[in-house]
C-alpha cells in the first residue's frame, strides 16, 4: 500500500503533512490560487473539487520528494543514476478490476485551468506512456495536454524521445497508441521525468526506485499504465494532425508561445470509483521536481568525474528548477572550477546559468551565492559565455522557436593562491547562547512594547 499514489498519501496523513480543504473548490483558478499560496508546505487534499476529490503539493519538499524515492540528500542522485542504468521490469498482471471503463468525455473530469494567461484547461500531471509502432518497447514522460473538446487534446512535444516515437509512427503512416495515467505514485512521476537511454522503459526506472513493487497492466491499445493509477485515458496520437497550443504558463511562470502541436485522440477513460484527482499546477515545486530532479542528480553525476568531492547541486527554485544550477565542491586545482561549469551544461543542454562554489558555501541560501559572487568571482576572469547554443525554448529571453540561446557559466570559487582565509567571513568570539542570556530580557520587552504600539 505504502508504494501506490493513496499510499504515499495516506503515509504523510498520518504523519500530520496533510492539509484538508472541505469547502467546495472550483477547478476554474481557485485550486491553482489555493496550490500556489500553499506552495512548499504539506500535501493539499481537496475534498470537493467541482464533485471530485483531488490532491495537490504532493512532492513540494525535498523531504517528500527523497521519501517517495526512498532516497535521502545524500544518496539521491546515486539512486537515481543506479534506477536509470540498473531498471527493473515491472510485473504484467491484468486490469485491475476497481479501474472500471466510464462514459464520461474530457470535459466532465476536474482537469484545471490554472492562470487567466491560459488558453484554456490543462492536465499537467498525466503520465503519457506509448507504445513504440514498432512493438519493441514502451516510453513513459509527462506532457502538458491543453483539453480541445470532449475527445481530443493538443499535447507539447519536444524533441525527446516521445518526438521521435510520433516521427517514427508519422513515417509509416501510423498512429501512435498511448496511456495517460493521473494519479500515480510520485516514484513514476519522477521516472517519466528522467532520460534514461532510448528504448529503456520508464516504468522499470520507477520499478527500480519502489525496490520491486510497481505492477502495471496492459490497455486494448497495447499501451500500459501502473495498477494504482486514480484515472487512465487510452488513446492516440495523430501524427498527421497538429492545432495551436498554447499560450500556457510553464515552469518560468511565463506564458510559454504559441506552437503546432499534435492532436490525441481519446477512445477510452478508466476511472477508480471515487478517484482522486492529481492538481499539479505549473511552476509549483512539484513541477520544477518532478521536471528537474533526474537533471539535478545527472549534473552531479557528471560533476563527479571531474573533481573528488562535490557537497550539494541545486537546480534552484529562482531558476524555475530548470535554467539556473549552483554547485558546492572542494577545489583541488585552480581550473576546477571552468571543468565544472562545462560538466554542468553538458549534463544539462537546457541550461542557461551555472554557479560553482566552495564547500562551505551552501547552494540552498541565495544569499551566501550571492556573497560568494561578491567576494571570490573575478569576472574577467571567472567568466565563461556560450553563444548560440541549444537552450530551453521556455526561456522567454531566448530564441523559443529554434531553442536558441546563450550561457553564462560563473566560478564563484576562491582561488588557490591566496590564503584561504582571506575568503573566509570574520568571526566573534562569543557563542550565541551567552548573547541570549545578556539581551533575553531587553528583547522580551522590546517585542511586548511593539505588540502594545
Amino acid at each position: 500500500m505504502r508504494n501506490t499514489f493513496r499510499g504515499f498519501i495516506e503515509e504523510n496523513r498520518k504523519l500530520g503533512e496533510v492539509i484538508e480543504i472541505k469547502n467546495r473548490v472550483s477547478r476554474e483558478y481557485e485550486a491553482a490560487a489555493i496550490l500556489k499560496k500553499l506552495d512548499g508546505g504539506p500535501i493539499i487534499f481537496f475534498h470537493d473539487l467541482d464533485g471530485y476529490k483531488a490532491v495537490g503539493n504532493l512532492v513540494a519538499t525535498r523531504d517528500r520528494l527523497y521519501k517517495a524515492m526512498n532516497a535521502s540528500e545524500e544518496n539521491y542522485h546515486k539512486k537515481l543514476g543506479d534506477a536509470i542504468d540498473s531498471p527493473i521490469p515491472p510485473k504484467l498482471v491484468k486490469k485491475p478490476d476497481d479501474l472500471i471503463q466510464r462514459n464520461v468525455s474530457l470535459k466532465d473530469l476536474p482537469i484545471l485551468r490554472h492562470f487567466k494567461e491560459d488558453v484554456g484547461y490543462y492536465i499537467t500531471s498525466g503520465v503519457v506512456t506509448a507504445k513504440s509502432v514498432t512493438n519493441t518497447f514502451f516510453n513513459s514522460s509527462i506532457h502538458r495536454l491543453l483539453v480541445l473538446d470532449k475527445k481530443r487534446m493538443a499535447i507539447r512535444v519536444v524533441p525527446r524521445h516521445l518526438y521521435s516515437m510520433i516521427n517514427e509512427a508519422k513515417e509509416k503512416n501510423q498512429k501512435l497508441p498511448i496511456s495517460i495515467a493521473i494519479g500515480v505514485h510520485p516514484a513514476v512521476m519522477i521516472a517519466a521525468g528522467s532520460s534514461p537511454p532510448y528504448g529503456v522503459d520508464h516504468f522499470a526506472v520507477a520499478n527500480k526506485l519502489l525496490n520491486g513493487s510497481l505492477k502495471v497492466f496492459e490497455l486494448p491499445n497495447g499501451s500500459r499504465a501502473p495498477i494504482d493509477s486514480e484515472i487512465v485515458l487510452e488513446g492516440y496520437v495523430d501524427p498527421n494532425e497538429v492545432v495551436d497550443e498554447g499560450p500556457f504558463t510553464d515552469l518560468t511562470g511565463t506564458p510559454d508561445i504559441i506552437r503546432k502541436q499534435p492532436v490525441v485522440y481519446i477512445t477510452s477513460v478508466y476511472t477508480k470509483n471515487d478517484p482522486w484527482y492529481y492538481a499539479l499546477v505549473p511552476s509549483g515545486r512539484d513541477h520544477m521536481f518532478f521536471m528537474g530532479i533526474s537533471r539535478e542528480a545527472q549534473i552531479r553525476n557528471y560533476i563527479e568525474r571531474v573533481v573528488p568531492n562535490v557537497k550539494k547541486v541545486r537546480l534552484t527554485e529562482g531558476g524555475c528548477g530548470w535554467l539556473v544550477c549552483v554547485a558546492s565542491i572542494t577545489k583541488v586545482r585552480e581550473g576546477d572550477g571552468k571543468n565544472v561549469l562545462m560538466a554542468c551544461f553538458a549534463a544539462h543542454p537546457s541550461l542557461k546559468i551555472a554557479i560553482v562554489v566552495d564547500e562551505d558555501i551552501d547552494p540552498d541560501d541565495p544569499k551566501q551565492v550571492e556573497w560568494a559572487l561578491a567576494t571570490r568571482l573575478q569576472p574577467s576572469t571567472g567568466t565563461i559565455i556560450i553563444q548560440s547554443a541549444t537552450v530551453s525554448s521556455l526561456d522567454p529571453s531566448s530564441n523559443q522557436e529554434q531553442s536558441l540561446g546563450s550561457k553564462l557559466g560563473l566560478d564563484a570559487t576562491r582561488t588557490l593562491s591566496k590564503p584561504k582565509e582571506k575568503f573566509m567571513r570574520s568571526t566573534i568570539p562569543i557563542n550565541d547562547e551567552y548573547i541570549n542570556k545578556l539581551i533575553g530580557d531587553a528583547i522580551a520587552t522590546y517585542k511586548r512594547r511593539r505588540k502594545n504600539t
